[in-house]
């Protein structure tokens, strides 16, 4: 059976399988950082004028992208060390729940799962806890109404069911 990165939530792997993604991002950048790059730049400073040189200036864009994105990803990898599964409530919403709602705003039953930024995936339900559907939603209870302010306005979600993470762990 193989498992998927993003479907393991009952196990206290679920945050090492999203590190080793980001890794593996990690690692693509600082190879292309420090050998792809480099001979770029070194090829286009061979072609002449640097202030005309389109391939130099791409190549150096490149270059800032990569040490951006590097630190971007190397923040996220601090933030998910935090993550303490015991930490999640086990009687309201948080990361790693299934929630249905009744959204009275377009009279409909919905159903969300919560997790991380790097698993939101909206048209399979699966929302980030830092979306603003999630924010509304974490520590709320079944009975309560999360208050959801957007673009169009507000929209009100009553709590129907909540499964936590433990409650899958545990069944």
């Amino acid at each position: 059976m193989k498992l998927c990165v993003f479907e393991v939530y009952n196990s206290p792997r679920m945050t090492e399988l999203i590190k080793k993604k980001l890794q593996d991002e990690m690692n693509l950048l600082e190879h292309e950082l420090v050998h792809e790059l480099p001979k770029e730049i070194k090829r286009a400073v061979a072609l002449g004028d640097l202030s005309e040189n389109a391939e130099y200036h791409m190549a150096k864009q490149r270059q800032e992208f990569v040490k951006a994105r590097l630190r971007q990803l190397g923040q996220r990898m601090a933030d998910l060390s935090l993550i303490n599964m015991d930490n999640i409530p086990k009687d309201k919403v948080g990361l790693g729940s299934k929630v249905k709602v009744y959204d009275n705003t377009k009279n409909e039953e919905m159903e969300y799962k919560l997790v991380t930024t790097e698993e939101s995936d909206v048209a399979t339900g699966k929302i980030s806890t830092s979306s603003p559907i999630g924010r509304a939603l974490l520590n709320k209870k079944v009975g309560d109404t999360a208050t959801v302010v957007t673009p169009n306005g507000k929209r009100d979600l009553d709590i129907l069911t909540l499964s936590t993470i433990h409650d899958e762990a545990s069944a």
